[in-house]
């Protein structure tokens, strides 16, 4: 049996991480015209977990998203959810959130509750997060991955912008999903 295929320990899973960008995505979605889903994403964040997987509530996260870096495949879009808009990038350039606690549900699911700052604007959000599991990648990482999501109302933190349809509704929803696909890598010790 090779290193890859050995299993791993909770001991050995507990420590610090660093998400990897290049294989986790935050992103959201919302309803557009009352008729369909816009989907989008931040391309440039950064964050680092204390995970515990014995006492999961001495677990903990943060993480710092450039806002700029909004992505929903329409260029014109994207510079105008950078305005005032909706999130005012030149005036706050980052979303933050920071874990406050961490409840475990079951064997695979976790609450992860923190406080999320947009636009200067802070409020407490809870994620549910399933735990997908923990591998070791063939350069020796020891890597673990998550997926979440939760749904919040974007106008609890100032993001307003709308403009009612003819047919009745509003242009884009109120109600925001939050997705997450995390993909961390444990730091090693020195």
């Amino acid at each position: 049996m090779s290193t890859i295929d050995a299993p791993i320990a909770i001991d050995e899973l507990t420590g610090e991480y660093q998400l990897d960008v290049a294989h986790s995505r935050l992103g959201f979605v919302a309803r557009h015209a009352m008729v369909t889903k816009v989907r989008g994403a931040f391309n440039e964040f950064e964050g680092s977990a204390r995970l515990d997987f014995a006492d999961p509530s001495k677990s903990s996260a943060r993480v710092t998203i450039n806002v700029a870096s909004i992505d929903t495949r329409n260029a014109q879009r994207d510079e105008h959810l950078r305005t005032n808009d909706f999130f005012d990038a030149p005036s706050f350039p980052q979303i933050t959130f920071v874990g406050t606690g961490v409840e475990q549900v079951d064997d695979v699911n976790y609450r992860l509750t923190g406080d999320l700052t947009i636009k200067g604007v802070t409020k407490p959000v809870t994620v549910d997060f399933e735990y997908n599991g923990a591998a070791r990648d063939p350069f020796g990482n020891l890597r673990v991955g998550f997926e979440g999501s939760t749904t919040i109302n974007r106008k609890d933190w100032g993001v307003n912008f709308n403009a009612p349809l003819e047919t009745g509704g509003v242009l884009v929803s109120e109600k925001i999903n939050l997705e997450f696909e995390i993909s961390a890598i444990k730091v090693q010790s020195a």
